[in-house]
Parts: C-alpha cells; sequence; structure tokens
C-alpha cells in the first residue's frame, strides 16, 4: 500500500473524457432505496427475489463493493447529493441541514438543472420526513428541484399508526422499529411506493421529449414492514435463519462497536420474532423490486432507454442480526455497503460486476463525466466511468464510512482486502478486519502485533480523508465543539 497516497491524488487529478459536442443530452433516472441491504438476487442471495433490480443490473455495471459515507438516512443523502463527506457537510444527524452551513453549494439535481434539464423529485430523494405530513418538506431542498411530489398511500395514511401501535402492545421489545404487517387487502397502486412509480411514470410521459433528471425515492424496505397482499407469501419462515453469535462476542468488542442496537442483541426481541421481521423486510424488498420494474417499462415502453442513464441506489446497509445488530448506524461491512448499479445507455459492459472499492459520493461526478457538464470545483469523489468502461481497471481509492457516537466519532476505512475502523479517534477502540480470511468480519485482528504494519497503513488512509484529525484529545475537543458540545 505504500504508492496509495499518491494513486489516489493521481486518479482525483485525471482529466475526464467528454462525450461529443453533438451529442444529445442523456437522461438521468436516479433510482433511491431505503434501508435496503445487499441481499438481492444479483448480489447472489439464495433467497430474496428482486427480478426488476436484477434485470437492472444485466443492463449495467453492479458495484459489489460500494459504501455510504454514513450509515443514516439525511448524512448519508446529504453527502451523496452535494458529492461531500459528512466531515465537510456537518450533517450528522436527522436534525441539521447542509444549507445551514454551506447556502450556496451546488447540489448534483442542481447541477443538471442550471444546464437545462428538468429536475423533478417523487418520493424521498432528501430525508423529508413522512409522506403522510401532506404540506411538509422537512430537510429537503427545495433549491435541487423544479417539481416535488410527496405521494402518500394506505399504509402511511391509513395503516402506519394502527400496526405500530398493535405491535407496540406486543411487548418483547418490538414495538415501532420492528412493526410489520402484510395488508392482504391493499394492491400495489394504493400504497406508498406505487403511488411513487404511478406519479414517475406520467412525468417521464410528460417530460420524454427534454432532457431531464428525474429523482425517483421509494420509501421501502425501510420500516414498519407493511406490503400489499402476496409478498409475505413468496417467503416461508422455514427458510429464514439468522446468523451465529458467539457467547462472549459481546466482550471482545469496543463497546462503541455495538452501540446502535439497544437492547442488544435484536433490540431485546426473541429469535423466531426476529425471523418473522426478517421475513417481512424481505417481502419489502419483493414489494419495491416491483414498483422499480413498473418505472423500468415504462422508460423502455416510451423509447427512453437508450438516452438514459440509470442510477440505483440505497443510502446505506441494514444489520438483520449480524454481530447481534439490527438496522443501521454501525461501522461494519452489512451497514456501510451498499447496492449500486449504474447502467450508461448502450453499455458495452452489460451485466458485468466491478470488484472494485467506490463510494456514494462518487456518483456526483460520473454522473458530471458522462452528461459531459463541468461539476463544481471540491467535490470529494471521483468518477467512476473508467470502471464503467473497464470493470477491472486499477482503481486503488479506499471506502470511508463513518458514524456518531452521541459527542465522538467513528471513523471506518475499506479496502478490497481490509476494514479499519478507529472510535473517538482511536480512544475508545479501534478493528481491524481481514476480507479475505473474515468477511463477516467476526475476528478483531487491531491488537494483533502481526498486522501493526496494516494499521498504521489504515490510519495513514483515515488522515488522507480527514486531514485535520489529530492524535490525542485536541482532535475529540475540536470535533465535539464543531457539534456544538462544551467539552472541559
Amino acid at each position: 500500500m505504500k504508492h496509495t497516497l499518491t494513486l489516489i491524488t493521481a486518479l482525483l487529478a485525471a482529466p475526464i473524457a467528454l462525450p461529443a459536442a453533438d451529442t444529445p443530452k442523456p437522461n438521468v433516472l436516479f433510482i433511491a432505496v431505503d434501508d435496503m441491504n445487499n441481499d438481492l438476487g444479483c448480489y447472489g442471495h439464495p433467497l430474496v427475489k428482486s427480478p426488476n433490480i436484477d434485470r437492472l443490473a444485466a443492463r449495467g455495471v453492479k458495484f459489489d463493493r460500494a459504501y455510504c459515507q454514513f450509515p443514516l438516512c439525511s448524512p448519508s443523502r446529504s453527502s451523496l447529493l452535494t458529492g461531500l463527506r459528512p466531515d465537510t457537510t456537518r450533517v450528522f444527524d436527522l436534525k441539521y441541514h447542509f444549507r445551514q452551513g454551506m447556502p450556496e453549494v451546488m447540489t448534483l439535481p442542481q447541477m443538471f438543472q442550471t444546464n437545462g434539464y428538468y429536475t423533478a423529485r417523487v418520493g424521498k430523494m432528501y430525508h423529508y420526513g413522512n409522506p403522510g405530513q401532506i404540506g411538509t418538506s422537512g430537510l429537503d431542498d427545495p433549491a435541487s428541484w423544479q417539481e416535488i411530489y410527496n405521494p402518500a398511500g394506505r399504509d402511511k395514511t391509513a395503516l402506519e399508526l394502527d400496526v405500530i401501535r398493535y405491535t407496540g402492545k406486543k411487548g418483547g421489545g418490538l414495538g415501532a422499529a420492528m412493526a410489520y404487517l402484510n395488508d392482504k387487502q391493499g394492491k400495489d397502486e394504493e400504497h406508498t411506493d406505487g403511488k411513487v412509480a404511478t406519479q414517475a411514470i406520467e412525468l417521464l410521459e410528460k417530460h420524454k421529449d427534454k432532457p431531464f433528471f428525474l429523482g425517483v425515492g421509494f420509501y421501502k424496505p425501510h420500516c414498519p414492514w407493511i406490503t400489499p397482499g402476496g409478498y409475505f407469501e413468496k417467503y416461508s419462515l422455514d427458510t429464514i435463519k439468522l446468523p451465529d453469535i458467539a457467547a462472549n462476542y459481546k466482550d471482545s468488542m469496543p463497546a462503541a462497536a455495538l452501540a446502535s442496537t439497544k437492547p442488544w442483541p435484536y433490540l431485546g426481541v426473541t429469535p423466531d420474532q426476529a425471523r418473522e421481521c426478517k421475513l417481512a423486510y424481505y417481502a419489502a424488498i419483493s414489494f419495491v423490486d416491483a414498483q422499480i420494474g413498473r418505472v423500468l417499462d415504462a422508460l423502455d415502453r416510451l423509447g427512453l432507454r437508450e438516452n438514459t442513464i440509470i442510477v440505483f441506489w440505497s443510502d446505506h446497509g441494514y444489520h438483520l442480526g449480524e454481530h447481534g445488530l439490527w438496522f443501521k448506524q454501525s461501522c461494519f461491512e452489512e451497514s456501510a455497503r451498499i447496492p449500486m448499479i449504474i447502467a450508461p445507455p448502450a453499455t458495452r459492459n452489460a451485466g458485468k460486476s466491478c470488484a472494485r472499492t467506490v463510494e456514494s459520493i462518487d456518483l456526483y461526478p460520473t454522473l458530471a463525466d458522462l452528461a459531459g457538464l463541468k461539476p463544481p470545483k471540491g467535490l470529494e469523489g471521483a468518477s467512476l466511468r473508467p470502471l464503467l468502461e473497464n470493470s477491472t481497471a486499477k482503481w486503488v481509492r479506499p471506502a470511508f464510512t463513518q458514524v456518531q457516537r452521541g459527542t465522538f466519532p467513528g471513523h471506518s476505512v475499506r479496502t478490497e482486502s481490509w476494514r479499519y475502523t478507529e472510535w473517538d479517534f482511536g480512544a475508545k477502540g479501534a478493528e481491524l478486519y481481514d476480507h479475505n480470511t473474515d468477511p463477516q468480519e467476526l475476528h478483531n485482528l487491531a491488537a494483533d502485533s502481526k498486522h501493526a504494519a496494516t494499521v498504521a497503513e489504515m490510519k495513514a488512509l483515515l488522515k488522507t480523508v480527514h486531514p485535520a484529525r489529530m492524535d490525542g484529545g485536541k482532535a475529540r475537543a475540536g470535533f465535539a465543539e464543531s457539534l456544538g458540545v462544551k467539552t472541559e
């Protein structure tokens, strides 16, 4: 890894090859899902039925090692849509808006808008809150869009509160967080994500004759897992398993690493209840997959496929019992890794998989590159065009993910072979995992003297993306001050 830092600098400075001047402006269909991990057919999962995401993967390049910058909705989406890391946007929670500190920042859709594109959002793109709260925008960014649509179906307006109240009465730690319902009387088009697909199709039909950037934000598989009839039935509880957890596992880990799930493990539910929730999560994936299929069918029907860049991404991954965790906000692989597919028009590499390590913030410069647009200065990702043209091309950029634990952070760096994580700049523990031998990240090697050189190399990588990082209490105090927290 001794040449890694030099190669990273060279890649960031590399010129971008732009399309010919007479090439028609390509459209962008920008599809987001909420809380979806990589449990998909195209990523090799043996149970999950995701035929439409799978066929999109067959059209484009599927990234096998793609990572979000912060496994929580608003921080992740803010980074992706500004092209800037959380330590730059200062978004670490669901309250702070990036424009509070960067009022003039140009977002990804804004870049397209200033270049003559029609830009619209349907559903959740930024973290703007409950779609049932009609008329509210929350943490949305109106400057990014010319039109905004917030559909709300029966799952939000008629069923969600009822199912949360009901499951809360059942006790055992389920409550609102792990609520689910098989709405056998409901139809796809009556649910929120069905309405998102319907509205997106209407906009495709209306704006098919001019260049567009259409953000289509689906809500599932975010909890509560309420789906129309037919999706729970695709799965059998007998086939749903939970990962094993060693009896002393928690004792061998930094406390901060497992602090995202309380009570631990499984939010206090029984293993059988957790398996039921896992089945409901998979049903929600299949439901949203069907709605994505409706949008892809419309794109083809309207003759837009040959001039539209399709991007599919999740805001972060999702734990389903790994390490005893549920949901997100950890630095483990299952939380940080995301499904990401890019399908440029008529690509020669349709159906290819790319094993290089990439990041959510790479989407901004990539789309600017593919569309022949000049991005703003200071973006912190890199164009993935070389990997779209050759999925095995040389690529040494690592991926960085971080989380927040009250007043201190956790920073993680992932290469193709290693993951390294520091808590509170190392003061509250560190983790090192060898993905060649331990892809489930079960054996922490950070304190093993045999791997001291690797730890040093990974520490150096963290400092390249956090240049203001300093060792010791001064760094921790500075970080707390940036959050508005007083320290002694």
